[in-house]
C-alpha cells in the first residue's frame, strides 16, 4: 500500500503563526500510511488576468497547481482575517483555480483553523468551504477543527500542550484519510 501524499497550506504567512503549528500537528497525528509536504506559496503573485492572458501561468503558479494536483489530498490551516479568508490565501487559490485543468477539482480537502480567540476561525471556514466548493474540491465536512485560544494551547516551541486538541486533530485526520479513500472509490 502506498503512502497517501498530501500537500499542507498555511493560510498565514507567518513562520511562528498559530496556523503553522495547528498545520504541524495535523502532520505529526496522520495515520500511518499518510505524509504531508506543508508547501510554501510566498512568492504567488497578485492575480492578473492580463498577466496570465499574455504570459501564461506564472512559474511559482504552475509549480503550486503541480504539486497540488500530485497529491492524494490538501490540508489547508488558515486564521480568521476580518471574519474571512486570508487575502492572499484567497489569491493563491484564484491562481490555482485557472483554466480547465485546475487541480482542487475531485480533490479531497480538509480544514483547520486556529486563532487566538474563543471561536477558533469559524467564519474563515464556512467562506473557504464556499471557495472550495466552487472549484469542486472534495472539502471534509466533519469533524470540523476550530482551536480556539490557541496560544495557550502550543508552547514556545510550536508543540501543542493541549490533549483535547491533539485528540480532535488526530480525529480530523483519521477521517480524512478515509474521506481520500472515499473520493478516491468514487473516481
Amino acid at each position: 500500500m502506498s503512502t497517501l501524499d498530501i500537500v499542507g497550506l498555511c493560510g498565514s504567512l507567518r513562520a511562528a503563526s498559530l496556523n503553522r503549528m495547528v498545520l504541524k500537528l495535523a502532520a505529526s497525528s496522520m495515520p500511518q500510511g499518510m505524509a504531508m509536504e506543508v508547501v510554501e506559496w510566498r512568492d504567488v503573485p497578485p492575480f492578473d488576468a492580463d498577466l496570465l492572458a499574455a504570459q501564461g501561468m506564472p512559474p511559482q503558479v504552475a509549480a503550486l497547481r503541480e504539486r497540488i494536483r500530485r497529491a492524494d489530498g490538501v490540508v489547508i490551516a488558515t486564521p480568521e482575517y476580518n471574519f474571512s479568508i486570508p487575502g492572499m490565501l484567497k489569491n493563491a487559490i484564484d491562481w490555482i483555480s485557472r483554466g480547465e485543468d485546475q487541480p482542487f477539482s475531485q480533490m479531497p480537502v480538509a480544514l483547520l483553523s486556529a486563532t487566538p480567540g474563543p471561536r477558533g476561525g469559524a467564519g474563515v471556514q464556512y467562506d473557504l468551504r464556499k471557495v472550495l466548493l466552487y472549484v469542486n474540491a472534495m472539502t471534509l465536512v466533519k469533524p470540523e477543527v476550530f482551536v480556539g485560544d490557541a496560544a495557550a494551547k502550543f508552547d514556545a516551541a510550536g508543540l501543542c500542550t493541549d490533549e483535547s486538541t491533539r485528540r480532535v486533530v488526530t480525529g480530523q485526520m483519521e477521517a480524512f484519510a478515509k474521506w481520500i479513500a472515499a473520493v478516491q472509490r468514487m473516481n
